[in-house]
């Protein structure tokens, strides 16, 4: 049996290819998902760390900033073995796999894919509430705060979920045509 904690600390790279592979989201520490990304990367562990830019001011200037998109995750893509998962949980900040009893929970490539669609699109990327059709909802803020009914659409919006993590982001559809999936 291999032992990927020794291949590891020797700086052997662990090797995957694309097709043997799928995705689990990593809990973080909190603000250590660049780092965690880097490191798994050193490890030749493909990572996926979704940013976005927001613009951060202080009393004498404003910086453009790199967020993650997901505070507290990363993505990682392995062949669901024992050896791959401790090499990732070996890395410092990693807290473990997000899924039941820590073993993670697959992710589906259509949404780490969808994710990196919108993201490439450089259009407005917003975290919003985790919502699913005919789920029963409250309005909060404007004329209809704390009127309570169940989501029939989201409107000129798409909303792509993660649900794994139970994270969602949107982005408005002004002057894009939709169909039917």
């Amino acid at each position: 049996m291999w032992n990927s904690a020794k291949a590891v600390r020797e700086g052997q790279a662990l090797q995957l290819r694309l097709d043997e592979g799928q995705w689990y989201a990593v809990m973080t520490r909190p603000r250590h998902e660049k780092k965690v990304a880097e490191e798994l990367a050193i490890r030749s562990v493909m990572a996926f760390l979704p940013l976005v830019s927001e613009v951060h001011r202080w009393s004498d200037r404003r910086k453009t900033v790199e967020m993650p998109l997901f505070p507290g995750y990363v993505f990682v893509r392995l062949a669901p073995t024992p050896e791959n998962k401790v090499s990732v949980l070996m890395v410092g900040g990693v807290l473990h796999f997000v899924g039941s009893a820590g073993h993670g929970a697959p992710i589906s490539d259509a949404e780490i894919d969808g994710i990196r669609a919108i993201l490439g699109s450089k259009t407005a990327v917003y975290q919003t509430s985790f919502l699913r059709i005919g789920q029963r909802v409250r309005v909060r803020g404007g004329a209809l705060d704390g009127v309570e009914g169940i989501l029939a659409e989201c409107g000129r919006r798409l909303v792509v979920s993660v649900n794994a993590i139970q994270r969602s982001v949107s982005v408005t559809l002004e002057g894009i045509a939709v169909e039917p999936a």
